[in-house]
């Protein structure tokens, strides 16, 4: 293909160079998480390589040397990493940047390492790239993403605790409706998290199938018959994560249908979020003229003309991360479905929005954690509205009917009264009798 010129202290070669020429649609490249799954892929390729005689133990040495150093050290960076995620589709040129740079750090006067002939060794882009793919999520959601959820739902729980002597009114329709104690409310969001939690976990032995040792497009030429079994059990072993060969190389290469699995179980969590997001910033609203039933935390001032004005910033900034994870799965759904016959390709794209979801995902439930814990209930004001609370009347329906009920909740509100005084004037109940039926917290 003729010469190409590259940095004399590029860490890359040729082929990465080539790519920084050809692809120049974003400045997004791929997360270092990403490209760090790559390099432990090469480090343990290596390894599986050596014990199945396959590549020397000099090689095999200088290799995993090589990938330590870039885990170790702040070198998995842009610099010496720049491809456009927009590039080929099977991350063949990612694939390559990785491979030219382990080489290029593993070779020395006695040893030259070559990064298809050796890095590469029983590998190829296709099975490399949806193998990192499966890792990062894998990883994601055992370390990062379950905790996170874990400790939302304490948080909601033990507030929901706190808070269980509070009535207010419900709403449906954003109307008043029959009331509810804030822990009853709370309950809601911590079953939805629950619920994602749950299928979250119940997805990792679907995402942590590798592709890894199919190669070109499943049967796994060029690759020990050994590799596949192998490599998994030494990845698991590397980690302490469930990895294991894929059920079938030719659907884990062609196919990325766990992707888009966990990207659906991620884009049900973000509606939760922002449903919980979207209550708080309902319930703080005001302070005067809104709802004005909870009070957030004021954690920096919300307007740079209007002296001493709070916004409800965190909530606001969670449905922003929503959004943007539903945006994502629309995108990873588009991109599963370019699996053209034995390989997908439209990986890179895949990678970055699901690794973004998934980041997105567990910061998000962090932050509305801390929101969450912090908010204080205006009991006084919840107070004030429930005693207002017209609908309260549907607990009569029972001992006077529907339509006397709505008699008593339409006088109640023309006149501006109380639903206790109406009701004593228009049903045969007596003041006591009709307290105790319209209780609030009894009809909780």
């Amino acid at each position: 293909m003729g010469h190409v010129k590259v940095p004399k202290d590029a860490l890359y070669a040729a082929q990465t160079q080539r790519a920084v020429n050809n692809f120049t649609i974003s400045s997004l490249t791929l997360p270092p998480d990403f490209i760090r799954q790559i390099i432990l892929i090469k480090q343990t390729a290596a390894e599986t390589n050596r014990e199945l005689g396959e590549l020397s133990k000099t090689k095999s040495e200088a290799i995993v040397k090589a990938t330590k150093q870039l885990l170790r050290n702040d070198l998995i960076n842009q610099q010496n990493f720049p491809i456009d995620v927009f590039q080929t589709g099977s991350g063949t040129s990612t694939n390559m940047n990785v491979n030219e740079v382990v080489a290029h750090l593993a070779s020395n006067k006695r040893t030259s390492i070559h990064p298809n002939d050796d890095v590469n060794m029983g590998q190829s882009s296709n099975d490399v790239i949806p193998t990192a793919i499966s890792m990062m999520a894998t990883e994601h959601l055992v370390e990062k993403l379950t905790p996170a959820l874990e400790k939302l739902i304490n948080v909601i729980n033990a507030k929901g605790q706190s808070l269980k002597s509070v009535v207010k009114t419900g709403r449906t329709h954003l109307m008043d409706a029959m009331p509810l104690t804030m822990q009853q409310e709370l309950s809601a969001w911590a079953y939805q998290i629950e619920l994602s939690l749950k299928n979250l976990k119940n997805i990792i032995p679907q995402i942590s199938e590798l592709a890894q040792g199919g190669t070109a497009i499943g049967t796994g030429i060029n690759s020990s018959k050994k590799f596949r079994a192998q490599f998994a059990k030494n990845l698991k072993s590397k980690t302490g994560l469930p990895y294991k060969k894929s059920g079938n190389a030719f659907a884990s290469i062609a196919g990325q249908d766990n992707s888009v699995a966990v990207s659906g179980i991620l884009n049900t969590l973000a509606t939760a979020l922002m449903k919980i997001s979207n209550d708080l910033r309902w319930m703080n609203s005001g302070p005067v003229s809104g709802l004005g039933e909870v009070r957030l935390k004021a954690i920096q001032p919300g307007s740079s003309i209007m002296p001493g004005k709070v916004n409800p910033v965190v909530p606001e900034a969670v449905t922003m991360a929503a959004a943007q994870i539903m945006g994502n799965h629309t995108s990873i759904t588009v991109g599963a479905q370019a699996g053209n016959f034995q390989l997908n390709v439209m990986l890179p794209m895949i990678a970055y929005n699901l690794h973004q979801s998934l980041e997105l995902s567990a910061n998000a439930a962090s932050q509305i954690a801390v929101t969450i814990n912090d908010f204080e209930p205006n009991t006084d004001f919840l107070e004030q509205q429930l005693s207002k609370n017209a609908i309260l009347a549907t607990a009569l329906a029972p001992e006077i009917g529907y339509e006397k009920a709505s008699e008593v909740v339409y006088r109640a509100r023309k006149e501006e009264r109380s639903i206790l005084d109406v009701a004593v004037e228009l049903t045969n109940l007596s003041k006591k009798e009709l307290a105790r039926i319209l209780d609030p917290k009894k009809l909780t």
